[in-house]
Formats: C-alpha cells, structure tokens, sequence
C-alpha cells in the first residue's frame, strides 16, 4: 500500500564501475600514446641500426661533386667503401678520410636512398704558381702550396717569381672580385719596395703595393678608349693619385 511518497530509486551496481572503467581506460591509452611517442621519438636512434642490415640499402653507387683538381679516382680511395657497406652507416667518418686532402676545404657527404653516397667537395683553389727549384708549385690565396701537379692537371694561372703572401691575396681578391681582370693576368711582380708590375696578355700594369680593386677597375675605361682611338699602350701606369698614366708605343 503506497503512503504517497515516491519510491526509492534503484541502482545498478554494474552502472557504479562505468566510471571508474572510464578512467582505467584513459589511462591506459594515455600510457600507450606515450609509449608509441617514445618509439617514434628513440627512431632516430634505432631506425639506422635496423636499417643498416637490410641489403636493400647497400652502398652501390658514390657520386662525386665538385672535384676539379682531385681525381675522383683519389677520393673513391680515401673513402674506402665497397658494396658490403650501408647507406645508413656514419658519414662523418666517411667525410674525415676525404678531408685529410690538403686541397680539400670542406667536404659533406650525404645519402641519396636506396643506394648511393653522394660526396661533395670544395677545393681550395689555386691562384698563381710559383717558381721553385724543379719546376712550378702552385698556391692558393692563403699562402697554401697545394699538392697539385701542373705537368699532369692543366692549371691556368698567373706566375710569381717566389711565394709571396701579399701577392697571393691580391691575386685572390681579383679572381674573386675582378675575374675578368684575373684572367688577363699572366704574372706578377714586384718592382721596388712599394710598386708592382701586373703583366696583362695586352701590356704592364704599374701599381702600388696596396693598390685597390677599385682602383684596378681603372684600367677597362682606359684601355677601351685607347682601342677606340687604334692606339697601341706600352704601359698602364696607376702609381699616381687620381690618374691613370697611358704610356704610348
């Protein structure tokens, strides 16, 4: 018999453990997101150790760029790989070998997947030869003797009578600056203690020691009214304050 008042509700005691199922679950999944970020992130690790036994990725093939001077042949040498190495190996060690050549600055080596290393340098480049006992040794800009051969590599650069480091920078700075200029230079000399002579493939060009880039560029205007007018320059003089000296033949 009902005395008017609502009666109690019932509850399912299976529904009193949804929530804490719930929250089991969440955690659950948090730890197995995090879990699978861990592998994801410790990839770069492991990944290559893996990879590296695979024989799909062996070495194959190596590509050379930039060689000029260094045989390719010489590089492949000091690389020391064959195809029982992988792609996924270390290249900084790869890269060490190839540096120990002194006319190397930098070099980076880098895959290109499935199956080949692809090894680019940058020489350091020669800017003049230079008269030795035996023959010519070639220079950089920085005072380096480069070991390359002249009889053997076709090197096409200005002479000097002896290593002279004041002379190399110049010589670097025209071929960096003034190309076009560079390469009209067949030698260089000094003549005194403050003056040099630039032999130019059409004449001498007499200048300070400290002579500037701009002041080089000079010698174009000059040199191409003086082909306008059909006359014949002995000499380029630069040595005097704001002129440029034509000296006829």
């Amino acid at each position: 018999m009902s005395d008017g008042r609502p009666a109690p509700e019932t509850v399912d005691g299976g529904d009193v453990e949804k929530p804490k199922r719930s929250l089991f679950a969440t955690r659950v999944s948090f730890a197995l997101l995090g879990l699978a970020l861990l592998v994801v992130a410790s990839s770069i690790w492991w990944a290559p150790l893996v990879l590296r036994r695979m024989d799909f990725f062996r070495v194959r093939r190596v590509e050379i760029v930039g060689a000029h001077y260094v045989a390719p042949s010489d590089i492949l040498s000091r690389l020391n790989v064959d195809t029982t190495a992988s792609v996924w190996n270390p290249t900084k060690p790869l890269a060490a070998r190839v540096a120990r050549f002194p006319e190397i600055r930098t070099v980076e080596v880098r895959r290109k997947l499935p199956g080949t290393l692809v090894v680019e340098i940058t020489e350091r480049v020669p800017v003049a030869l230079v008269a030795a006992n035996g023959g010519l040794r070639v220079y950089d800009a920085h005072g380096v003797l480069l070991p390359i051969d002249p009889s053997r590599v076709m090197v096409d650069v200005p002479v000097l009578m002896q290593r002279d480091t004041a002379l190399l920078r110049l010589l670097g700075a025209i071929r960096t600056g003034m190309p076009a200029l560079y390469g009209r230079v067949s030698s260089v000399r000094r003549s005194g203690n403050d003056e040099l002579v630039l032999q130019l493939k059409t004449g001498p060009v007499r200048a300070m020691q400290d002579v500037s880039l701009d002041r080089l560029a000079e010698i174009d205007p000059v040199e191409a009214d003086l082909a306008r007018r059909q006359v014949r320059v002995a000499e380029i003089d630069l040595r005097y304050r704001d002129q440029v000296i034509a000296r006829l033949q």
